[in-house]
């Protein structure tokens, strides 16, 4: 959802849009939208005023902002959760904690690589090959 509301955004090219416009974009309702805005807000990934023609804008040139921004001012905690194995008598639970350990870290290092390498400019840039 915050994807799509930069990308509407950079698409707009500087305009200023309503939460009630980006929530029709989003198809969601405007009240929902504005928690995420908010979030948007903090991380300086769109400036907003607000009142009488208020809305949001981008706070930074598409170009500048990576998903990884995105997910970190979204997300919280890792991609990958691991459980916790509790049976202290069995040899898989015993051996899974570690195990689990090592892949939770090389997934969250490959979700954080692979964001930090696309721009919001490549998202809409990819959206504009598609009527």
């Amino acid at each position: 959802m915050a994807l799509h509301v930069l990308t509407a955004l950079a698409y707009r090219k500087g305009e200023t849009l309503t939460s009630t416009e980006l929530a029709g974009s989003v198809g969601t309702n405007p009240a929902f939208l504005r928690t995420v805005l908010g979030r948007l807000k903090a991380a300086g990934l769109i400036e907003v005023n607000l009142g009488k023609g208020g809305g949001a804008r981008l706070g930074r040139e598409p170009e500048a902002i990576t998903l990884e921004d995105i997910y970190n001012a979204l997300e919280e905690g890792p991609a990958m959760h691991k459980h916790a194995c509790t049976a202290a008598m069995c040899q898989v639970a015993r051996g899974m904690g570690p195990v689990l350990a090592a892949l939770e870290a090389d997934v969250n290092a490959a979700v954080r690589t692979r964001l930090a390498q696309k721009t919001v400019a490549d998202v809409l840039g990819q959206v504009g090959q598609h009527p």
